[in-house]
């Protein structure tokens, strides 16, 4: 009985609680203010944020010249492949763009038309975008709010985090101010403006959904803001606004399952730009630091194996070979509880504290091992090429088409593959000679004529010694099977 009261008084003075924030909410003095008018503030408010911000948002429309080659069909018209192919239009339907004197598997050339979005972040015309709207464009058009087109110059584009720079030739332009993406919290109200489907200067709102989102495969170098403010295709490459009009992110990705919104986009935080904003603008690319681990989450189950009364910090499963981590002694089995005295909890945010650096930055670290707590400072250096998260080597690029990376933990328990079973196809470009074999991203090349794929480097070696009699065997798995593939490389 007297719980039951205990409980009634806890839930009168909720109640009581309630009513006053409500009529906090409700009544200013003595005078009422009415539901409606909190909403026509509210509706005043976006309608601010959209006459200050919506001048400085512009369209993007990007041609790249690409030729594509017209490959031999051995069954001619007859191919019970491809009844309805390029031969077939040619015959029956052909348009005044395919001439019938063009002779039979000649390259063909055509414009590959893109549009996104970007903002003016100076009034003398420099401009933020993503990297996959202008970063193999050949022309890059930029038309502003007031109806003015500009032909933009590319500045810098940095594929591994999607944030590229342009400039238009322009003074006393508007622009956004740059706001703070560390301060903005879950459940703010932010706005996105863009160019969705062609239609310019559209406003969405809503919420910060989440922060911090990685290991989502869009970009190597991820730490996202999520928001239900709709982003659809077109919106790509525009701002993330605070309620004060402040960029706090740069719009890039949607989740979607059917091409349009979800409610589930994400932002690149305008802090992480800035840094790479003002080393293309200086240099046109971006140089990263690295230290040299692979590194894994931390289990419950790892952690009791290790000796550790929880499961944080992350372990480091390998060590790269003559790496700032190798020089500073790390080793296998270590596990990084602090950075430069704070709390190590999440794998993306490791990877991206660490390469935004500079190299020659001392790292501070505290590290268990052995059931004792270390304390060890690495000096980071610059990231090579060749441990790229995706590592475009250009003879495998070029004549195979392929991107490759070496196999790490993360990913091998991303695709269901062992740690150290071969390496990993992350790009296969159309009309190449991988993508002909049938060879898709997320594969794994296991061997090279009949030889074990270890590393990127293994690869490559065989690459190279399989150009003097012009074939090439791969073994080649995918999640259940495994075949081989023959690649003519004369």
């Amino acid at each position: 009985m007297i719980k039951k009261n205990q409980k009634k008084k806890r839930l009168m003075t909720c109640m009581a609680v309630l009513a006053v924030i409500f009529s906090t909410a409700v009544y200013s003095g003595a005078e009422p203010v009415s539901p409606v008018s909190i909403l026509e503030k509210t509706g005043a408010a976006f309608s601010e944020i959209a006459e200050l911000a919506t001048p400085a948002v512009v369209f993007i429309s990007a041609e790249k010249l690409t030729v594509v080659g017209m490959p031999t069909q051995p069954f001619g018209y007859n191919d019970p492949f491809g009844f309805f192919g390029d031969d077939f239009l040619r015959r029956f339907f052909h348009g005044p763009n395919v001439p019938r004197n063009q002779p039979r598997n000649q390259p063909r050339k055509f414009r590959q038309m893109g549009q996104g979005s970007g903002f003016l972040i100076s009034k003398d015309g420099y401009i933020l975008t993503n990297h996959h709207v202008v970063g193999d464009a050949d022309k890059i058009t930029v038309k502003l709010h007031d109806g003015r087109e500009f032909e933009a110059e590319r500045i810098g584009t940095d594929a591994k985090s999607e944030v590229a720079v342009i400039k238009i030739d322009s003074d006393d332009l508007p622009y956004l101010e740059l706001g703070d993406s560390t301060a903005i919290r879950v459940g703010e109200w932010v706005v996105a403006i863009g160019n969705p489907f062609g239609l310019t200067a559209t406003l969405t709102a809503g919420i910060v959904s989440a922060k911090g989102r990685s290991g989502m495969g869009i970009t190597d170098y991820e730490d996202f803001i999520q928001t239900d403010a709709a982003i659809n295709p077109g919106n790509s490459g525009g701002p993330l606004l605070d309620i004060k009009g402040k960029v706090v992110g740069i719009n890039t990705a949607i989740y979607s399952r059917s091409g349009g919104n979800m409610g589930i986009g994400f932002a690149i935080p305008v802090n992480m730009a800035k840094s790479i904003k003002e080393q293309l603008v200086k240099s046109g690319k971006v140089t990263r630091s690295y230290l040299g681990v692979i590194i894994q989450e931390m289990t419950s189950d790892l952690a009791e194996s290790f000796g550790l009364e929880d499961s944080t910090g992350i372990l480091i499963s390998d060590v790269t070979e003559d790496s700032p981590a190798e020089k500073a002694e790390l080793q296998q089995g270590d596990i990084i509880l602090k950075l430069n005295g704070k709390p190590v909890k999440d794998i993306g945010e490791f990877r991206n504290e660490i390469s935004s650096n500079l190299p020659g930055t001392k790292l501070k670290l505290t590290v268990f091992r052995d059931g004792k707590e270390l304390k060890i400072v690495a000096q980071t250096e610059e990231l090579p090429d060749d441990i790229a998260v995706a590592a475009r080597v250009p003879e495998l690029s070029e004549k195979l088409g392929l991107t490759v990376q070496d196999m790490t933990a993360e990913n091998a328990q991303k695709y269901g593959y062992e740690e150290d079973a071969g390496v990993l196809v992350t790009n296969v470009e159309q009309g190449s000679l991988a993508w002909q074999a049938g060879i898709q991203p997320g594969n794994l090349i296991v061997s090279a004529n009949r030889k074990p794929v270890t590393t990127v480097k293994v690869l490559l070696k065989a690459f190279n010694e399989a150009e003097k009699n012009g074939t090439l065997l791969l073994r080649v798995q995918d999640k259940k099977y495994s075949r081989y593939v023959v690649l003519r490389l004369k």
